[in-house]
């Protein structure tokens, strides 16, 4: 076991091409899945924590509904989506990257804007007598309900981009874990894991943790600076 450890970490950090290929399909991926998440999340969860129309709740209960939804089943709902007898057929992302971080979006989205809400919420309620006695308009109640959250939105992207990189069945799916083209850290794993091709797969899981050690420091940083600053 030992033996195996210390050939994975020789792999890492001696950068051996294929893992860091790998590292970067993944990155590139869920990086993108992610813009695409919060372009689309942040609006759709501010939207339904201040506006009030018929079928809010249920509008809530189907985003928060999307947020659970098994990965697989995400997959092949998409697979559907772009496969040749599809809607999307016609453009050829099966088995593409832009088709993973399509799948990736759909779980990024509904997190982003399921979290969101509930932040943007809770400060639009304590905000609320504030911004009526003052007359404010409502691009302004906006503006300083989005910077008065701003370190726990953040928060909220970064939990998004650790939801995107850990997820392994959509993009098995959608991508085909096709090798120098679609493979990611999490269908890798589970491919050299199946094929006994531990030092691999335990190597690729270290650089999986690392990316994740990584977003759990700049969480836990900017948490220390919200509390140091606001109390």
């Amino acid at each position: 076991m030992w033996d195996t450890i210390y050939k994975a970490f020789v792999l890492v950090f001696d950068l051996d091409p294929e893992v860091w290929n790998i590292a970067f399909t993944s990155i590139l991926v869920s990086s993108s899945a992610l813009i695409v998440g919060v372009i689309l999340g942040l609006p759709i969860g501010a939207f339904l924590a201040i506006a009030n129309f018929p079928g809010k709740k249920w509008c809530i209960a189907f985003v928060n509904t999307f947020m659970s939804v098994p990965t697989v089943v995400i997959g092949v709902l998409i697979y559907l989506l772009l496969s040749r007898s599809g809607p999307l057929g016609d453009f050829s992302l099966l088995f593409t990257k832009t088709g993973m971080i399509i799948a990736q979006s759909c779980l990024t989205i509904p997190i982003i804007a399921a979290v969101s809400r509930q932040i943007i919420g809770d400060a639009w309620q304590i905000h609320q007598d504030t911004f009526s006695a003052l007359q404010f308009k409502l691009r302004y109640r906006v503006k300083w309900i989005l910077w008065d959250s701003r370190f726990s939105l953040i928060i909220v992207i970064l939990l998004g981009f650790s939801r995107a990189i850990s997820e392994v069945g959509a993009v098995m799916i959608v991508g085909g874990n096709i090798a120098q083209h679609t493979r990611t850290l999490t269908t890798a794993i589970a491919l050299e894991t199946s094929k006994g091709d531990l030092v691999l797969s335990l190597s690729l899981g270290i650089v999986l943790l690392m990316i994740v050690f990584v977003i759990n420091v700049i969480s836990h940083f900017l948490k220390v600076s919200a509390e140091k600053k606001y109390g």
